[in-house]
């Protein structure tokens, strides 16, 4: 537990203005030898705190008239938690629960509290038998890129899964499992958009000795929205089926490149819309590159089937990519980088017909920077520039979005 000086740190600091001085006084209170010792070796306590402005925080649309009050906002985001790490015999349960509080400047009617929990057991049977088993639950703003709205919206997001290996052979492995999802809005306007998703897997793996690996696997998934019945269920549907064949590959190529890519055939079909199903080529490819020891460059592109926040769609084919580097300038300074680029097609899996080409394309850019000034210290600062050319009838339309945030975060 927290000693009496760390306790003392910590209230001073989070009773301060929240602002940029709140943090400094968090950092500079919690930069005292009492606050370096470890707690515990399980149990991991620490907070952080954010500071951040956006100059489109709703994600307006570029050409939306009568919008008399500024687009931009600030907010201050106080964080506690622990992450917890406990070995039982040859089993491994780790986890962490978080709880913030999020305020903003103007628009305070989008003040919550958030929470986000994870327990995940690694489970061993025999030298042969592994897997994973697990739960997770995360409370917090609904985003506002696909659901624009003046009142406060909280999405809350539930999974469950249990999932296991089976090595036969030093180079074969049958491996299988099930996920739960369910993903609820407190909104009652978008109730509609409630979901559950349960999905089973199986596959089978060739395990080289060079570490690479070839596979196949099949998946099924289930998805419904409980909340659509008789005439709008005929109209938008109740859920859907969705039935994958995928090569699974992981190539070593050298020890510097790696290549992830899963991908194959997928069917994508309406439970009462037969005219809205989709089948097709999906994938996503994976290429990280270290050349230099200090340099890691991540590039992916994909092609999928994807959940919308909408009530009038509720899903896309995306296909897009990103490139992102990770540059370790000291053994103190690290700075990233990342470019992403989304194009969504709402009518290939809706059925609907929409203006224009029924798609939206989104890019993104962002620059980080980050200070450790102790291994349980963590401060940095980080710019974003979103823009989006889309389709407005699904609350998609176009719209321009840059900020920047200073972040930090203590470890006890």
């Amino acid at each position: 537990m927290l000693n009496f000086l760390q306790k003392k740190a910590i209230t001073s600091a989070i009773t301060a203005a929240p602002g940029l001085s709140g943090v400094a006084l968090l950092f500079g209170a919690l930069a005292s030898p009492c606050a370096w010792a470890d707690i515990s070796d399980t149990i991991k306590p620490f907070v952080a705190t954010t500071y951040s402005y956006d100059d489109n925080l709703m994600r307006l649309p570029d050409d939306m008239t009568g919008l008399d009050a500024p687009r931009s906002d600030t907010s201050r985001l106080l964080q506690a938690g622990l992450l917890f790490n406990r070995p039982i015999g040859r089993q491994i349960l780790t986890g962490q629960a978080k709880w913030s509080k999020v305020s903003f400047n103007r628009f305070k009617q989008f003040d919550y509290d958030g929470k986000d929990f994870l327990a995940d057991l690694e489970w061993h049977l025999g030298n042969h038998l592994e897997g994973h088993a697990g739960a997770s639950y995360a409370q917090t703003l609904t985003p506002f890129s696909d659901f624009q709205s003046n009142v406060r919206n909280l999405r809350t997001e539930r999974r469950a899964y249990v999932d296991g290996a089976w090595r036969f052979h030093p180079s074969w492995r049958v491996r299988s499992g099930l996920t739960s999802d369910r993903y609820t809005y407190d909104l009652p306007v978008q109730a509609f958009s409630n979901w559950t998703e349960e999905a089973a897997e199986l596959g089978l793996d060739y395990l080289a000795p060079s570490g690479s690996r070839l596979g196949l696997q099949l998946r099924k998934l289930d998805g419904s929205y409980p909340n659509r019945t008789g005439d709008t269920a005929a109209v938008f549907g109740n859920g859907y089926r969705q039935d994958e064949i995928k090569a699974n590959i992981f190539w070593a190529l050298s020890g510097i490149t790696q290549i992830e890519f899963l991908g194959g055939w997928v069917r994508h079909r309406n439970k009462v819309l037969s005219g809205r199903d989709s089948s097709g080529n999906n994938g996503r490819l994976s290429v990280y590159w270290q050349p230099l020891g200090k340099l890691r460059v991540t590039g992916m592109a994909w092609r999928e089937f994807g959940s919308v926040d909408n009530s009038l769609v509720t899903s896309s084919l995306n296909t897009g990519a990103s490139l992102g580097a990770v540059w370790t300038v000291t053994s103190k300074v690290s700075a990233e980088a990342q470019l992403r680029r989304v194009r969504r097609d709402f009518s290939a899996v809706s059925g609907l017909v929409l203006p224009g080409d029924g798609r939206d394309s989104t890019s993104t850019a962002s620059l980080g920077l980050t200070y450790a000034p102790h291994p349980k210290v963590r401060l940095g600062v980080r710019l974003f520039r979103e823009r989006r050319t889309g389709v407005s009838i699904v609350d998609s339309g176009n719209y321009r979005a840059k900020g920047l945030s200073f972040n930090g975060n203590v470890q006890f």
